[in-house]
């Protein structure tokens, strides 16, 4: 089979979307089930909403399109704020949207009403990882605001916890999260829909609180497809962590010094490189890259270490000459290899 590819076992996605929605159900959450580590994949869209996710999510449109468009039937979430330049397609593609923006809201109520739809609007609140949202004092007129607009609804609110500064989504992060919701209802009258306190990062907050307040939902990705959560990565019990599998061909296999020979400059990234001189070495030279993958977030299972890697040849050291041209390597991913294999045009995607 032709490689790079990666091998991705839909019943390992399967198993832990149902025991993660289970695990939030039993404290009364909901899962938004995000697809943009797998590119919106129609074929993983479809296996998470067989597992009984109702919600798809992603940060790209043109994901939500690529499922939607591929007959999967879910509620369909943009996850980054909308582009001021692609509100129209929001609307068409997106049943809600995570907003920061109030002249994006006005423009998505605008549309939205030309095409006889009403568009769930979710407003984010800032709570300390300084990526997007809302400041706290601002929520309320936000939301009193689209609340007075026809084509949209409020939704709800939400945050975002744990990805740009690594802030933990605490107990107290929750409650406060909590408190302004309820602040909202109680302003306006309002019973919001969504109350959204963040992603695979609330994994620890989620199995240790006895109180969610008023969160109802988690906006779930990297814990279903790689079984981990997202503040340590660490393993989530009964999960599978082996659901992607890359896979690389060897092109080269040679006994070779470890340290290279002339004066050094930059390498093809514009880094310095730091060789250690082990003496002669087999170097296994394999055809992935840069170009393919994110080399640095990947890992043999074969006893091998990765030295480096440029945008077509990966290098790898080994002990002694266990493999051959035209052996196969495969490869643990961590979420930004999955990401970028994803993406990567050079990588054949297998479902099994």
């Amino acid at each position: 089979m032709a490689t790079p590819r990666l091998e991705i076992h839909l019943d390992r996605i399967t198993h832990n979307a149902r025991q993660l929605a289970a695990l939030c159900a039993s404290k009364g959450i909901g899962i938004a089930a995000v697809t943009k580590g797998v590119c919106g994949s129609p074929e993983i869209g479809a296996a998470l909403v067989q597992s009984g996710v109702q919600v798809l999510a992603d940060s790209r449109l043109a994901n939500l399109r690529r499922m939607r468009e591929a007959g999967i039937a879910a509620q369909y979430m943009l996850t980054r704020s909308p582009k001021l330049s692609e509100v129209e397609q929001v609307v068409q593609f997106a049943d809600v949207s995570l907003n920061t923006e109030m002249q994006v809201v006005r423009q998505l109520a605008r549309h939205a009403a030309r095409q006889g739809k009403v568009h769930g609007v979710i407003w984010m609140v800032e709570l300390g990882d300084l990526r997007e949202g809302l400041p706290k004092r601002a929520v309320a007129d936000a939301a009193g605001e689209t609340l007075s607009l026809p084509g949209v609804e409020l939704a709800g609110i939400g945050t975002n916890l744990g990805c740009f500064s690594g802030i933990k989504p605490t107990q107290g992060k929750m409650l406060e999260l909590s408190e302004i919701a309820v602040s909202i209802q109680e302003r306006f009258g309002v019973k919001l829909k969504v109350v959204s306190g963040g992603n695979s990062a609330n994994y620890e907050w989620l199995v240790s609180t006895s109180n969610v307040g008023l969160i109802n939902q988690l906006r779930i990705g990297e814990a279903i497809l790689l079984g981990r959560e997202t503040l340590y990565r660490r393993p989530i019990p009964e999960l599978y962590t082996d659901a992607f599998t890359l896979v690389a061909e060897v092109i080269e296999c040679q006994l070779k010094p470890s340290a290279p020979d002339g004066e050094v400059a930059l390498d093809a990234f514009g880094h310095v490189p730091h060789v250690e001189d082990r003496g002669w070495r087999w170097r296994v030279i394999l055809a992935l890259g840069e170009q393919d993958t994110a080399t640095s977030a990947i890992r043999p299972r074969i006893e091998a270490e990765i030295l480096g890697a440029t945008s077509d040849h990966l290098v790898l050291d080994m002990a002694d000459r266990s493999l051959a041209v035209g052996a196969e390597v495969a490869f643990d991913v961590r979420y930004e290899a999955l990401l970028r294999a994803m993406t990567s045009p050079y990588v054949l995607k297998v479902h099994l």
